[in-house]
C-alpha cells in the first residue's frame, strides 16, 4: 500500500509539473509570432467598415513573423505581377510597423515612395488587423488576418 500511494503521488507530482511546462503563463500577451493567412479586407468611412472584401478565385496572401523579421507573398492567378517583401518589424500594443528590405519589382516601386508602413494593430490570439489610417488619423482600409501557424 506504502509503494501504491508513493507511486501514484509521483504520477501526480509528474502530471502537474508537465501541465505547468507545457502551459502559456497566465495573462500573457498575445504575439504576433508565427504564420498568418489574409482572410480578409474592410473598407471604411466615417461611420466604420463599409464593404469587406472576401479572397477569390484562388487568391492567397501568407505572412511569417519571426524574431523581429516579416516575410509575405501574395498569390492571385487574376494578376500576373509578382508580390512578395522581406523586412523588419516593431509592434506595440496598438501598433504595427514594417521596414521592408527587399521585395518583388511591383512591391520594391511602392517601397521607393513608402519606407515604413505603420499601421493600427488589433492583435488577438488567433486574428490580427492591420489597418491604415488617413493623415487625421481616420481608418481607411485593413487587412484581416487568422493565424495557421
Amino acid at each position: 500500500m506504502k509503494n501504491f500511494m508513493i507511486s501514484a503521488g509521483m504520477v501526480l507530482l509528474l502530471v502537474a509539473i508537465t501541465g505547468m511546462a507545457s502551459s502559456e503563463p497566465q495573462g500573457a500577451s498575445p504575439t504576433l509570432e508565427g504564420t498568418w493567412e489574409l482572410i480578409d479586407r474592410y473598407n471604411y468611412d466615417e461611420s466604420g467598415v463599409t464593404d469587406t472584401l472576401h479572397n477569390i478565385n484562388g487568391y492567397r496572401q501568407v505572412k511569417i513573423y519571426s524574431k523581429g523579421k516579416v516575410m509575405w507573398t501574395r498569390y492571385s492567378p487574376d494578376d500576373p505581377a509578382e508580390w512578395f517583401g522581406y523586412g523588419s518589424y516593431t509592434h506595440t500594443d496598438s501598433t504595427l510597423m514594417e521596414r521592408l528590405e527587399f521585395a518583388s519589382a511591383t512591391m520594391m516601386d511602392i517601397r521607393d515612395t513608402v519606407k515604413v508602413f505603420e499601421f493600427e494593430l488589433i492583435l488577438d490570439d488567433d486574428t490580427y488587423s492591420q489597418i491604415t489610417t488617413d493623415a487625421e488619423g481616420n481608418r481607411t482600409f485593413s487587412e484581416n488576418y487568422r493565424r495557421i501557424d
